[in-house]
């Protein structure tokens, strides 16, 4: 309707803020499709499940917004050049009536936002949504009293400008995961230097952290222990901290007796002083290759 009316008006902001609307509406069928597809059970040949299908929402997503953009920011530049009338009520009241839908909207997801990069992704674009339908508003005010015609292009290419800062960062965190990157706000070290603070763990190799969703965070490494460790107990008590503390739900430890295997790599760094608890010479080697 917005893109329609947009024509109407021979408004290129009105068009604008639309597309990128439209670029929310898909992105929110993707965010709905990935959520019902990361439902799905495992199977033999998806073992991990479909959650990775939210990764990729996200990712196409991004990539679409930012090729709507490239295509209105071409049309701005070249109407620029040649303003062209523009019908100032119509952007002014179809404009308004977006400010609501996305205010309304982006209510929806505020609560869900810091757990998943999905609802991160529709809170942000429907607030920033908002807030463009109100530049669009702005826009048309000034061209009633003001008759310049440039303003349409002009805020046009604004909107260009907050969709691509906005949209950016998903692009980025988006692709990340898809290429198996550790999630924002993990931090290895720190997970490197839990693990080598354990009672018994002589050293720590084959650490790999990476998101398995938009929310969900795998893990994998080689613990080496000295021998007669209780292992069972220190296994529940690595996950149950992992969860808590790290955000890492779904851990894979292998454990290995000292003496059995040894870190090839001379790079290796110490425990903190305080942080080993009966071994203080344990090592960390994160993120290496064992030959």
């Amino acid at each position: 309707m917005e893109v329609g009316y947009g024509l109407y008006a021979h408004s290129l902001a009105l068009v604008a803020d639309a597309g990128h609307n439209l670029g929310d509406v898909f992105g929110l069928a993707l965010a709905w499709g990935a959520t019902v597809w990361a439902r799905r059970a495992p199977t033999a040949r998806h073992t991990y499940g479909w959650r990775r299908s939210s990764i990729l929402a996200a990712l196409c997503n991004a990539a679409f917004l930012l090729i709507s953009v490239g295509v209105i920011g071409w049309e701005a530049i070249q109407r620029l050049r040649n303003p062209s009338p523009v019908d100032a009520q119509t952007m002014i009241w179809v404009s308004a009536a977006g400010i609501a839908v996305n205010t309304i909207t982006a209510l929806m997801f505020m609560s869900g936002r810091k757990g998943d990069m999905n609802v991160r992704a529709a809170f942000t674009h429907m607030a920033a949504d908002a807030l463009i339908s109100a530049g669009v508003v702005v826009a048309g005010v000034a061209i009633a009293y003001t008759h310049l015609l440039w303003l349409d292009p002009a805020v046009s290419l604004i909107l260009v400008a907050v969709i691509v800062a906005g949209t950016w960062g998903l692009l980025r965190d988006s692709l990340n995961l898809a290429l198996d990157a550790v999630p924002a706000g993990i931090d290895t070290n720190n997970i490197c230097a839990y693990l080598a603070s354990q009672p018994g763990v002589v050293e720590v190799h084959h650490l790999h952290v990476w998101g398995l969703s938009t929310s969900d965070v795998a893990l994998t490494a080689h613990v080496v222990l000295v021998p007669n460790a209780n292992s069972n107990a220190l296994l529940e008590s690595i996950n149950h901290e992992l969860d808590e503390r790290f955000g890492v739900g779904h851990a894979t430890i292998q454990f290995e007796t000292a003496g059995q295997s040894e870190c090839p790599n001379k790079e290796c760094c110490a425990a903190e002083p305080g942080e080993k608890s009966g071994h203080s010479s344990a090592r960390v080697h994160a993120g290496k290759e064992m030959s």
